[in-house]
Order: C-alpha cells, then structure tokens, then sequence
C-alpha cells in the first residue's frame, strides 16, 4: 500500500468492473505551518488532493466537479488515455468544466505499474500554481510485501505567499501569488518542516520513496545515511543493471522519480531539498521547507 503522509488515497466505488471516483476541484484553506494558512485550490478539501491508486488493466470513471469560480480541466499527467479524456481544452477535443458543472474522464489503465499525477491543464499558469495537483499511482498486482516494506509519496510544492513580510512568520491566513517567479514556502505534501511528517522505517526494510513535482521549479532530494537505487523515472521501472547509487536525486519540474533504499543505518535522518532557500520557511533561519525525516521505529 502507498502511503502519501498528510493525504488520504481517494476512495472509489466498483460497479460491473469500473472503478467509480468523485475529485471536487474547489478553494480550500490549506494550514501549511501551525498557524499559518494560504488560500489555495485543491480537490475534496486539500491540496494536494487525494491519492488515486489503481491498477493495471482497471477500467475507471473519475467524475470532477467544478466549485471554482473559473473553468478547468484534469490531466493525467503520464498516462496513455484517449485524446478527449486527456484534459487539455485548448488543443484537444476534451472539453472544459465550467464553474458549478462537472465531467466524467473514462478510460482503461493501459501503462505500466509506475508514479504519475493529475493536475489541472486549464489556465495553468494559475490552477497549477494555486495547488491543484496530486499523486495517481499505478500499483504492482505482482509485487509482494517481501519485495517493498514502505511505500511512500512526496508531492513536492513551492507557493508565493502574498503581505507577508520575508524572514518572519506571523500567523494568519494569505493568498498566494500564482504568478510570482521566485517563492517564500516549500512543501511536502502540502506542509512545510517541521509540520512535515516523518517516515518511519523499520531496520532491514526495502523502503520505496516516490517525488512528484507539477511546480515551476527543480528539486535535488538529498537523504542522509544512507545510499539508495534510482528505480523508475515518470512511471518507468529502470533495469537493475542501469540503476545508479545516489544520494541525492534530481526530481524536475513535470516529472517523477523513485528512490528505493534499504533501512540498514539505525537514526533520524533528514530528507530534504538541496537548495538552500527550499529548505527555509519564509526566508527564516531554522531548518524548515522541503524537509522531511525518515525515523527507525
């Protein structure tokens, strides 16, 4: 089972083998540090929104409701899906959701196990900036729990808070600027550290963890002690023998990248972006941002 910290997998209904889901796409009041909110856009109440897990070879209807005050659209961002359920109105035939209607994307799971996401592809340079986004997850039938003990995703973000003053952390509730170049707050799943949670692990486990990142900008994950496996880029498994040992792993904007590691170095070690400023709340000088733990239980 994928766990996203912070974010619910979104259920679904199975009637005469579809899977039935409901995404609501909406403004919603996200709390990204104890105290501190921004108005984002989300779906069912968070951003990001829910997790969709799936399989291979599933048939499934995601029916998205509109409760902005502007059109949207989904994309599955990754996925081999018919030209109208793709989710760009500009260019294809796959229509715009007006404000208070809603569309049913219907197709098969035709790509592999593998991360992928879904975001919105209407007014982009907004929506996507505003938080609507979130994690689909193509699960291994075949895959056992002697093979991955954890299972883990990271949806990485980067938000321009607006009247806030830089280098202090007052609390209250702020808009954000969806057109702003540089940004002040860095999340992981929604929540800056030390909101954050942790990951726990327990020594000797094969722990997987999944990037996803619909942002404008790039983010090296560092983990500290312990070396890991590249093991799939964009939803694809990369062969054993090509797999690298890193430390540290570049995950560009509009991608995602699997990291696989085994707990073999008891402690409390940081996960975190390697650019400074990422790792800072508001430009403030304790460790902060995109930065996470993983914890030996």
């Amino acid at each position: 089972m994928v766990i996203s910290p912070h974010i619910p997998n979104l259920p679904y209904v199975e009637e005469n083998g579809i899977k039935y889901f409901t995404l609501v796409a909406e403004p919603v009041k996200s709390e990204i540090l104890p105290g501190i909110y921004m108005n984002a856009w989300g779906y069912n109440g968070m951003s990001p929104g829910p997790t969709i897990c799936v399989y291979p070879d599933d048939y499934v209807c995601i029916r998205v409701y509109n409760k902005l005050p502007q059109p949207t659209s989904v994309h599955w961002h990754g996925l081999d899906v018919p030209n109208v359920m793709d989710g760009v109105p500009d260019i294809e035939p796959s229509p715009r959701i007006e404000p208070g209607q809603y569309f049913d994307y219907h197709f098969r799971i035709t790509n592999p196990p593998g991360t992928h996401m879904y975001h919105s592809h209407f007014y982009t340079i907004m929506q996507d900036m505003m938080g609507l986004e979130g994690g689909l997850i193509i699960l291994d039938p075949c895959e056992s729990k002697k093979e991955v003990q954890r299972d883990y995703y990271l949806m990485l973000g980067a938000f321009a808070l607006k009247n806030i003053e830089m280098g202090v952390l007052p609390s209250g509730v702020y808009d954000i600027d969806p057109f702003a170049h540089n940004s002040n707050f860095f999340t992981l799943n929604g929540r800056c550290f030390p909101y954050t949670a942790a990951l726990p692990v327990s020594e000797g486990e094969r722990v997987r963890i999944r990037f996803g990142n619909i942002g404008m900008m790039n983010h090296p994950m560092h983990l500290h002690g312990h070396q890991f496996w590249e093991t799939a880029v964009d939803g694809n498994s990369i062969p054993k023998d090509n797999q690298l040992r890193k430390s540290t792993i570049l995950v560009p904007s509009g991608t995602t990248r699997d990291l696989e590691f085994i707990a073999d170095n008891p402690g409390r070690w940081p996960l975190h972006c390697h650019f400074p400023h990422h790792v800072s709340n508001n430009m403030t000088l304790p460790l902060g941002g995109m930065t996470t733990a993983v914890v030996y239980e």
